[in-house]
């Protein structure tokens, strides 16, 4: 490929990744913590009072114009349109904060629960209930082995610091304990934030470093390095499915999954569904604090429900239906690879912020020269004798008649005596 048409692309990521930092959704979307000081004030029982910043969607706007004027006809810039549609849709979002058309652009970067996936037959919101039903068959499980201690931000802070620099060393992003964040921890290129008040369990330490610094940070890292194509640095909203999706399976992979977890991101889309179909951040609050039991864990879900929303109902942010739909994705997109026999492709999935659509154009991008290999891998990834295996024998179960399999246990268990031992 001619240098003139590389140093085009170029351009026009360099155009891209300047606009998308300039849509910060979730620092946008954020409540300071006075408005749930002020709703358990007022004892739960009234809408929070919530007032986001006025948000400038024009220099975004004219930066996404300015990228298109310079795209031609080709897969490469195919995609190049697919980041702009993202990072325009994302400004538009911001700037209908608090209304209804809020949700048409929550909608089209992030789907909604109701969303037929890739096998035209299940959703985020079938998933989600199917696993909630899995959920409840566990309820009467004996409580001594699902016990957990709690661990404070700090100690947490601790150990996750531990690990970025033996992943990253030099490159290790400080990681601090904040007072006012929009989620219990959020990942960048330079700093891990870990919110002051928020609960957390041991579990929690596996999963915040396998999901947060294991890929949120890696592929932010990695993206860093590939300097001809910058936008792959940029975690807008148009790749938040695949990297969410890649950092809940490094959570099941390496064992850091726990079923409290797994019910919260079921519960979630639930939610969501609740809040389209009407109900309001009390209803859903309500709802939560009968799942869970804490009413400041109740709050924290319902407002990741109702922020840029319509308090009232009819109008949620639906980005965290992402998690369990891109979870399965991801999850099916590597066994394909190993069915396919392109695990060439494994690599791909680290080099930045990408989305799983776009492993075809990586591979062009690969191929002349444009893409690298990532710097930074997760241990799991990194050493592919076990992932490979495991990802042949998952795809393996696929071909095994499930349904005639549980019924067969089903009946062999029904005359079993329940069982206690000690141990």
């Amino acid at each position: 490929m001619r240098d003139v048409v590389k140093n085009r692309i170029t351009t026009i990521c360099e155009i891209l990744q300047s606009a998308a930092q300039q849509t910060r959704i979730l620092s946008h979307l954020g409540w300071h913590s006075s408005v749930r000081d002020e709703f358990f004030a007022n004892g739960g029982w009234e809408l929070p009072r919530v007032r986001y910043p006025e948000y400038n969607a024009q220099p975004v706007l004219d930066a996404v114009a300015e990228a298109r004027r310079l795209m031609q006809t080709s897969s490469i810039d195919d995609w190049l349109e697919r980041q702009a549609t993202a990072i325009e849709n994302s400004a538009r979002m911001l700037l209908a904060c608090g209304t209804g058309e809020f949700l048409t652009y929550s909608r089209a970067l992030y789907g909604a629960p109701g969303d037929v996936l890739i096998d035209q037959s299940s959703t985020a919101l079938s998933l989600a209930s199917d696993f909630d039903d899995a959920l409840g068959q566990l309820d009467g499980f004996n409580p001594k082995y699902l016990q957990q201690s709690e661990v404070s931000s700090e100690h947490l802070a601790s150990k996750i610091e531990v690990a970025v620099q033996d992943l990253f060393g030099a490159d290790a992003p400080e990681v601090s304990v904040v007072d006012e964040l929009s989620a219990n921890a959020l990942a960048g290129r330079t700093r891990i934030r870990i919110r002051r008040d928020a609960q957390f369990t041991d579990k929690d330490i596996g999963q915040l470093i396998h999901h947060e610094a294991g890929i949120h940070v890696a592929t932010s890292l990695n993206g860093g390095y590939q300097s001809d194509l910058p936008i792959l640095s940029s975690g807008h909203a148009g790749t938040t499915r695949t990297q969410e999706g890649l950092a809940v399976f490094s959570e099941f992979i390496t064992g850091s999954m726990d079923l409290d977890r797994l019910r919260r991101l079921s519960d979630r889309t639930l939610a969501i569904q609740m809040a389209i179909d009407g109900a309001d951040f009390i209803e859903v609050y309500q709802y939560f604090l009968q799942r869970c039991g804490s009413e400041l864990q109740a709050f924290e879900s319902s407002r990741r429900v109702f922020r840029g929303g319509v308090l009232s109902g009819g109008a949620p942010f639906t980005k965290d239906i992402v998690y369990l739909d891109g979870l399965i994705r991801v999850h099916n997109f590597l066994r394909a690879l190993v069915a396919n026999g392109r695990a060439d492709c494994m690599l791909l999935l680290f080099c930045g912020k990408m989305d799983l659509e776009d492993i075809p154009v990586l591979c062009e991008l690969s191929r002349i020269g444009m893409c690298i290999a990532p710097k930074y891998l997760p241990a799991w990834a990194s050493d592919m004798r076990f992932l490979l295996s495991y990802l042949a024998y998952s795809g393996f179960l696929n071909t095994i008649n499930l349904a005639q399999v549980s019924s067969h246990y089903e009946s062999l268990l029904r005359s079993a005596p329940l069982v206690e031992m000690d141990g």
